[in-house]
């Protein structure tokens, strides 16, 4: 791993890797922000801040960002999740200035214009539009709010109609000089990148970053709640989401949740897809998930079915839950351990991915992770520790479920949770 980590007296961290034969570049700034650090007046604040930064700055109109990049046949995007948010290019190697001059230009000079602001506001109104549309986004959304429910960690990160035309210019600024100071940010470039040479240039572009925030950035800490929510819509198929709560990116079980995710739906040969779609047919799409954050987790099953199926699909997937507490294979253990390995390098073969890969480990840990270190991890997982975390989470608190469609052959919540309550061998165990 070729990873060089420079951290500049204003407190911004630089972070490359140089992949020998390859001609460009993927870099990007990484804030340790997002919809979380939101107030209850923000909702939405830090999407809508993302869109303004490419509106318009003191030394480039919006146009003029889109084209001084692709002039040179770059690219150049944003991106907000709940955490963090992303300002990220591509270029080839030789314009790597460039790319890093309009960068740092969005981020410390934005102009925030009010035509543009409202210009923009209409496009998210646009956004939100769609994505009420959209059933793929509704379920998780909706299932977002329930297992988190009246909190900053389960909004829609886009916001609402009404929050988003409220906003204003200095609300804007107030978001951005509470969060994105240097102590939150880093600059991470992968590719046909010199670290030297890079972290000059961010060091002269980004000198005009706030070291300290105006004020103290906010985080609600996440309390899982659990609970259901039904949607009734005229569509061809019915969405079900069922959810529990997962473990937090620090948390000694993170990397078992994720090997038992995979095992249990992540990919053709998963318990969840052999036994629901090839041997039974009951549906066209099912996964299983899991999500960390940095105080908790979400574990989820996802699977779209027409309405005749739903009462037989979701005992199945009830029992392969059951059956996961009981009894995992060390060849399931052994194939999730080599997707996760496969993945995992062959994401390193891309600029980009590599990039976005860094500097999650930045934000996350501190560091960069060794490719050895984080497969020793995987490698210490057992079947014991496996069938111990499944009795945990499928068993130990309340589930959440999220429903979209044709739902009147869903089973009830009630069913559902009882089905759910702890297997007689738990029972026995916690009995000895």
């Amino acid at each position: 791993m070729n990873v060089q980590v420079t951290r500049l007296a204003s407190g911004l961290t630089v972070v490359t890797e140089r992949m020998p034969h390859i001609e460009s570049v993927a870099l990007g700034v990484w804030i340790k922000s997002g919809s979380r650090n939101e107030t209850d007046n923000e909702h939405g604040i830090a999407h809508l801040l993302e869109h303004m930064a490419f509106k318009g700055t003191a030394r480039r109109t919006a146009r003029q960002i889109a084209e001084e990049i692709e002039n040179v046949g770059g690219e150049v995007n944003a991106a907000t999740s709940t955490e963090t948010t992303s300002y990220y290019a591509r270029v080839l190697k030789d314009d790597v200035p460039l790319a890093v001059d309009i960068l740092a230009d969005i981020l410390t000079e934005s102009s925030f214009e009010e035509d543009e602001l409202e210009r923009e506001k209409n496009v998210i109104l646009q956004e939100i539009g769609a994505a009420t549309d959209t059933p793929d986004d509704v379920i998780f959304d909706n299932f977002s709010g329930v297992a988190y429910k009246d909190q900053t960690i389960g909004r829609p990160i886009l916001g609402t109609p009404e929050t988003v035309q409220s906003f204003t210019t200095s609300q804007i600024r107030g978001y951005l000089s509470r969060n994105y100071t240097t102590d939150r940010i880093f600059v991470v470039a992968a590719g046909g990148v010199d670290h030297e040479t890079f972290v000059k240039q961010v060091e002269q572009r980004f000198s005009s970053l706030p070291q300290t925030p105006n004020a103290l950035p906010v985080m609600q800490k996440a309390i899982y709640t659990g609970g259901e929510i039904r949607e009734t819509r005229d569509l061809m198929d019915a969405q079900v989401l069922l959810g529990f709560e997962g473990k937090a990116y620090h948390a000694r079980d993170f990397y078992c949740s994720q090997i038992l995710a995979n095992i249990l739906g992540g990919g053709m040969s998963s318990r969840l897809f052999q036994e629901v779609r090839e041997y039974r047919g009951l549906c066209y799409s099912v996964y299983a998930f899991h999500w960390g954050f940095s105080d908790t987790g979400i574990f989820g099953i996802h699977a779209a079915t027409g309405a005749n199926d739903l009462p037989e699909l979701v005992p199945v997937i009830l029992e392969e839950l059951r059956k996961s507490s009981d009894k995992i294979h060390n060849q399931e253990i052994e194939r999730a351990r080599a997707q996760i390995r496969a993945q995992l390098l062959m994401g390193q073969e891309s600029p980009a991915a590599r990039a976005g890969q860094i500097a999650r480990q930045m934000m996350l840990y501190g560091r960069p992770i060794p490719n050895d270190e984080m497969m020793q991890r995987l490698r210490d997982i057992t079947t014991e520790r496996l069938t111990d975390l499944a009795g945990r989470l499928f068993f130990d608190k309340a589930p959440t479920l999220s429903a979209i469609g044709p739902l009147e052959n869903l089973a009830s919540m009630d069913d559902i949770s009882a089905a759910l309550s702890a297997p007689q061998h738990l029972q026995k165990k916690a009995n000895a």
